[in-house]
């Protein structure tokens, strides 16, 4: 039996810039809203002893309205969202209330997660310490300044790193503190970890496990899930 010691930070306190004023994480996709896509999945991994939502504060009677509605097999906190993803993350884990040895962050606008793969990423950071999901890199990447390309990558290095990235409490904790005291801010969780010297596994995902960025990236997930229902029911 897996052990449940894993708390989920699901983060959603963004501010939809690029998704032209649409709250991506409340509207709906197939038959429910995004965030109860990711919550469902969440709460049947075995890992899984709690999950943190982290949100706007003006969005929390609709994020309620959502999690009691459910009625869901595990706990689910909100906690308010700040300036920066990095605070919004310090601020869902300040809000942990059990024992978890381990903590998943995971974008609220990535709700076709798997649960195995959720399981799998868990499984290789209890190893580790720290691990996150990703894909192989599909394109030739070309680094480009000024609009000249300088650098061509060798792509069978390059990953498109995803979520949930998974790392052991007491690490992450402290990762938090260094970047704090050193006045730096990321949008990568596991680059708090790496700015310790600490190697982070990659886990290897599902292609599936897409962010909703833009308007168009509902179409496409839209028939990922039909696809994924599909296959389900065969």
């Amino acid at each position: 039996m897996i052990n449940a010691d894993t708390a989920v930070l699901l983060v959603c306190a963004g501010n939809a810039t690029r998704m032209g004023g649409i709250h991506k994480i409340l509207h709906p996709l197939g038959d429910a809203a995004v965030l109860e896509h990711s919550l469902r999945t969440f709460c049947i991994c075995e890992s899984v002893t709690e999950l943190i939502v982290v949100c706007r504060e003006q969005d929390f009677d609709e994020f309620t309205a959502i999690v009691n509605k459910m009625q869901l097999s595990r706990p689910v906190t909100l906690a308010k969202g700040g300036s920066t993803r990095q605070q919004s993350v310090k601020n869902g884990f300040a809000a942990i209330t059990t024992n978890a040895e381990y903590v998943a962050v995971h974008d609220g606008a990535r709700p076709l997660v798997r649960r195995e793969d959720i399981e799998q990423v868990i499984a290789d950071a209890r190893k580790t310490g720290a691990a996150t999901l990703g894909v192989p890199a599909k394109d030739t990447i070309k680094v480009v300044r000024q609009g000249v390309i300088t650098d061509t990558p060798d792509r069978s290095t390059l990953y498109q790193t995803q979520t949930p990235q998974v790392f052991r409490r007491s690490l992450y904790e402290q990762a938090v503190q260094r970047a704090e005291q050193c006045g730096q801010d990321f949008t990568d969780d596991c680059q708090l970890v790496e700015a310790l010297g600490v190697q982070v596994t990659m886990t290897t995902g599902s292609y599936t496990n897409i962010k909703l960025t833009t308007p168009e990236d509902f179409a496409v997930a839209e028939a990922l899930l039909k696809e994924i229902r599909a296959n389900t029911e065969e």
